[in-house]
């Protein structure tokens, strides 16, 4: 195994963008030129109004994300992008099953499975009951794998969606920079040269 191959570990890159129609498909074009897959996509308002967030996985070295965080960051309507580990952030995926319900009656010990995974029935039919669970892609994997053997009709599950541990938000940041007074002599440039800086999560 190479070194870039050990490096590799999923990686969470929030995207703080206006909401503009082709902005999605110009993001995924940046990671199909260079042939990296996205594992999950999630696109949702933010905690400021006009203001979306893009939440994206993939498996990469960190050095190959920085690059990517700065590419996206290059479009115009994206305001900020940040990238974290698993262990920066806070994340859940919620999952849907299908089972038959004549099992679930009949078999205390696909009822006690559920249970025990945290699922409530969120639709019941006399031919099948549709279960929710939320949690980590293992949990919601290892569910799967015990339903399996008693006729799991159907699943799907959603993209990730992340918080960011040690953020302050992304409105405080904006509110800071709207408080700053302007300079007597505004350079073309200057919101640009102070990007990183207003913006730092």
């Amino acid at each position: 195994m190479s070194q870039d191959q050990a490096a590799r570990q999923e990686y969470n890159i929030t995207a703080y963008t206006e909401n503009q129609v082709g902005l999605l498909n110009r993001i995924a074009i940046i990671f199909s030129r260079r042939k990296i897959n996205i594992e999950s996509l999630n696109v949702s308002p933010s905690e400021i109004e006009g203001i979306h967030r893009f939440n994206i996985v993939i498996v990469e070295t960190e050095e190959v994300v920085e690059k990517l965080a700065k590419q996206i960051e290059k479009q115009v309507e994206v305001l900020k992008v940040y990238y974290n580990t698993n262990a920066d952030v806070i994340w859940q995926e919620m999952a849907l099953y299908k089972v038959p319900t004549d099992v679930i009656a009949e078999k205390v010990l696909v009822e006690r499975l559920l249970r025990e995974n945290g699922a409530r029935a969120v639709v019941i039919r006399k031919d099948y009951t549709v279960f929710e669970t939320t949690g980590h892609r293992e949990e919601t994997d290892n569910l799967i794998k015990a339903l399996q053997p008693y006729g799991l009709i159907e699943f799907v599950r959603s993209a990730r969606i992340a918080i960011i541990k040690a953020s302050d938000g992304f409105h405080r940041k904006l509110q800071e920079f709207e408080r700053r007074e302007p300079s007597e002599e505004v350079a073309e440039n200057e919101f640009l040269n102070d990007r990183e800086q207003v913006f730092t999560m």
